[in-house]
């Protein structure tokens, strides 16, 4: 870069911008720029780059950026010699045409350089490319940056000033804009955009800034200039932790915790667990400079289920709950605050006036629900559209349930846990239509066990109503009895089958009804909780139980078999396993998945023996040798062994194959494949002496007996070919 350098800053003031948002918008703001001056030879690879997002503004501080980027030398291919040259060396009407083109004269052609391209000479044009200007190039990026940022929803507003027709203009952003800074050091650089143009101040705190507007003398002194006349904290991650340090402190002080605070984690795991909560994200982009508050609500309200007094105080008004150690929710929450008055009375008061109806309206649902059993809605459910060419809520919960029977009988479940099946499943989908969860869908499943314990229905099926949704998500917790993964996984299937019954599967990145999410739950449940339940039987069988509730189903079994793997296939990836590994154990369609973990284990240490390329290798090598013939399926005749070689072979085998059949069947998979370490050399010393297509039939068909054996050894617990580069 030539010319001396400067910081630059650049900021967008607009209207209050989406909060949950705004932080992506303002690393996208700050990265695009920064990556567009970087590019044009205007700021160097390593600047550093500085992001500011606040409710009314994007802004980014690069530094080191030129006033000017350096000149580049640029060589540009024209075309062959013998195109652009005559026999005379004389330049062609080609040329003379290639070189007014870009803007240079005949007397250029003396200066041009022939270098070989390929096979032969070609002509080359050298040239100096005079460098970007700061003006220049800072528009190409503000622009660019404008139109590539992440918005949600575009608005469009008029013009009032700078356009050809004010009060018709138009502009779309994100939200309207009414202010543009732009400093290179001290000096304004000249740009545009969205009808602004650049200048060197911008607007303090909507409420309390000291002054309006806010001068900035130079780049590096925005934030604090800002922070000092304009109360508002630009960066987000500093507002970000300064409002976590002072909600962390109130609830101390009060002798309470935040909700993603439990007291196993140390201060610095439970800040970082704050600062990544998307509660404290949204605030975050709702307040220009957080001033945290202690309210209070009436404890009456304490009667009502803790859920819902914790979403609506969270999901409606922003606030955090407050707990004591145990986990229960106390009568105190905190505010965030944009403002900070010296008697804060007022906005305390304000907000507890305003916290009390949503509490009483949920004290109210839950209060006219529980004067109706879940029992009773269940009929209701035939009335609720599940999928047009699946029926009603009602049909559903009937499939669901005839699964859960299907389940039930595969686990050897005795008729009282059956009958507690029969009741979770039937009366699971039944708080759909009960108030609580008409107001607050999120709360469906925590409410049903609420109204089914008020029914006098047992812990067990109260837990397993709860649970059945789960997991609902990565990493979230399983369903915590077998009576709940009963029906957990009746659920998760009875929406698999439906689904692919229809034709209604996952296309590219589109997945409406969560059939990856549904399968990843299946697979999860059925790795983790060790059930003897084989996947292939149990979607047949389950298949067969909803056919026979749902006329027309196609069958689409294998189609959700290979969609089942192929979401293990990932999962495990996502987990650290190579590629390989997994395709080795799941090559073999393992049926009892609780077993892949420990197959997958004994994969990875059998693949670090210096002896496990050499027998993947030869694995694959019988694989194909099996294919291309008629392998004989009967015993190995120990009287047609003629080379020493294969007899070695068969001697090895007779010793290694039982003892890894035998670590096997113990189910300890690491042990069986390691056993098949001592056979490496007699496999190797067969393949070097011995020719396995003999002329001689019999001859022939043994030794392919023989492979066939060692083959299907090598491969019980995953393909080993797989393993071979």
């Amino acid at each position: 870069m030539s010319m001396a350098s400067e910081n630059l800053l650049v900021e967008l003031f607009v209207e209050e911008l989406p909060p949950k948002a705004l932080k992506k918008l303002g690393l996208a703001f700050a990265t695009v720029l920064a990556d567009s001056l970087k590019a044009q030879g205007l700021a160097a690879a390593d600047a550093v780059v500085s992001d500011y997002a606040s409710p009314r503004r994007l802004a980014v501080h690069v530094t080191g950026v030129a006033a000017q980027a350096a000149d580049k030398a640029v060589s540009q291919k024209l075309m062959p010699v013998a195109v652009g040259l005559d026999a005379s060396g004389q330049a062609t009407p080609a040329l003379l045409k290639k070189l007014q083109a870009l803007g240079a004269g005949p007397e250029a052609v003396a200066g041009l350089q022939k270098r070989l391209d390929g096979k032969a000479e070609a002509l080359y044009f050298d040239s100096t490319v005079r460098g970007a200007t700061l003006a220049d190039g800072l528009q190409k990026a503000l622009l660019d940056t404008i139109a590539k940022l992440p918005i949600p929803k575009l608005m469009s507003y008029q013009l009032e000033r700078d356009c050809d027709l004010p009060g018709w203009s138009t502009v779309s952003f994100v939200r309207p804009a009414h202010g543009l800074l732009a400093l290179h050091g001290s000096a304004v650089v000249p740009v545009h955009a969205l009808g602004l143009q650049a200048g060197n101040s911008t607007q303090g705190h909507r409420f309390e800034a000291l002054m309006s507007p806010v001068l900035i003398t130079h780049a590096d002194d925005y934030a604090a200039t800002l922070a000092r006349d304009g109360v508002v904290i630009a960066s987000f991650d500093e507002r970000s932790h300064l409002m976590v340090q002072a909600l962390r402190s109130e609830a101390k002080r009060l002798g309470r915790r935040l909700e993603v605070e439990p007291p196993h984690l140390s201060d610095d795991q439970a800040e970082a667990a704050l600062l990544d909560n998307a509660l404290v994200q949204e605030v975050t982009g709702l307040v220009e400079r957080p001033t945290v508050m202690v309210c209070n609500f009436d404890k009456e309200f304490l009667d009502v289920p803790q859920e819902c007094l914790i979403l609506t105080m969270k999901a409606n008004q922003k606030y955090f709950p407050l707990f004591d150690d145990a986990g229960k929710l106390s009568n105190q929450f905190l505010i965030v605050s944009n403002i900070n008055p010296a008697d804060p009375s007022f906005v305390i008061g304000g907000n507890e006036r305003v916290v009390r109806p949503r509490l009483a309206d949920a004290k109210f649902f839950f209060e006219q629900d529980k004067k109706h059993s879940l029992e009773s809605r269940v009929q209701g459910l035939s009335k609720v559209v599940y999928y047009n060419q699946l029926g009603t809520q009602g049909d559903r919960m009937l499939r669901v349930c005839a699964i859960a029977q299907t389940i039930s009988r595969a686990l050897h479940l005795d008729d009282s846990m059956s009958a507690q099946v029969q009741t979770a499943a039937r009366l699971a989908k039944a708080d759909l239509l009960t108030d609580m969860v008409g107001e607050f869908p999120e709360l469906q499943g925590t409410m049903g066990a609420y109204y089914a314990r008020h029914d006098g229905l047992g812990e067990s099926v109260a837990t397993a109503i709860e649970d059945h949704y789960k997991p609902r998500f990565a990493g979230d917790e399983l369903p915590r009895s077998q009576l709940a993964m009963v029906v957990a996984l009746a659920d998760k299937l009875e929406t698999l089958i439906g689904m692919f019954g229809v034709g209604n599967l996952p296309t590219g990145d589109k997945d409406p009804f969560a059939l990856r999410r549904h399968a990843l739950g299946v697979i999860r449940m059925l790795m983790e909780s060790a059930e003897p339940l084989a996947l292939e039987a149990l979607l047949h069988e389950s298949t067969a139980a909803y056919a026979a509730l749902h006329a027309g189903l196609q069958d689409a079994n294998a189609a959700l078999v290979n969609f089942i793997f192929d979401r293990l296939s990932s999962a495990l990836r996502e987990q650290g396993a190579s590629a390989q590994q997994v395709d080795a154990v799941l090559a073999l369609r393992p049926q009892l998945l609780a077993e892949v973990p420990k197959q997958l284990a004994a994969v990875r240490a059998f693949a670090s023996l210096p002896e496990s390329a050499a027998l993947a290798a030869a694995n694959k090598r019988i694989g194909n040798i099996l294919k291309k013939s008629e392998a004989a399926q009967g015993q190995v005749d120990a009287a047609l062994l003629q080379e020493e070689a294969e007899k070695a072979l068969f001697a090895a085998m007779q010793t290694v194959v039982p003892q890894a059949d035998a670590w096997f069947a113990a189910k300890d998979y690491t042990a069986s494949l390691q056993a098949l370490a001592a056979l490496r050399a007699p496999v190797d010393a067969f393949f070097d002496g011995v020719m396995v297509n003999a002329d001689d039939p019999a001859l022939k068909a043994n030794r392919l007996a023989l492979l066939q054996q060692l083959h299907s050894a090598m491969n019980r617990v995953a393909d080993l070919a797989k393993l071979a580069a």
